[in-house]
């Protein structure tokens, strides 16, 4: 193998070890708006006008649930997670809502 093929060959290596040491999950929300989120008077709608269409969506012991997040794991650094997990009362409010951030 020649000096130029084994550069080449590192190269394809390094780009390789640096996309297999990074992951991302989720989607982008608008975080600033989380403390606008009002139990028993912010609704269903709100909650999508704000941040837009929930990643997740589910039911948690009866109640509507609606996740935001996006979860970005690297092999090199520190890990960068964000998510809100909304719950609904059945006349479409909040009921809770949990935020969580590594920044």
């Amino acid at each position: 193998m020649t000096i130029k093929g084994l550069f080449r060959t590192l190269a394809v290596a390094m780009v390789m070890a640096a996309m297999v040491g990074c992951a991302t999950v989720g989607q982008d929300f608008a975080t600033h708006n989380v403390d606008q989120i009002r139990i028993g008077e912010t609704t269903r709608a709100d909650i999508q006008e704000m941040f837009g269409e929930p990643w997740r969506t589910g039911i948690e012991d009866g109640k509507r649930t609606w996740t935001y997040g996006k979860y970005k794991w690297s092999a090199f650094g520190d890990a960068e997670t964000t998510d809100l997990v909304v719950r609904f009362n059945q006349d479409g409010t909040v009921s809770s809502y949990v935020y969580n951030t590594t920044e």
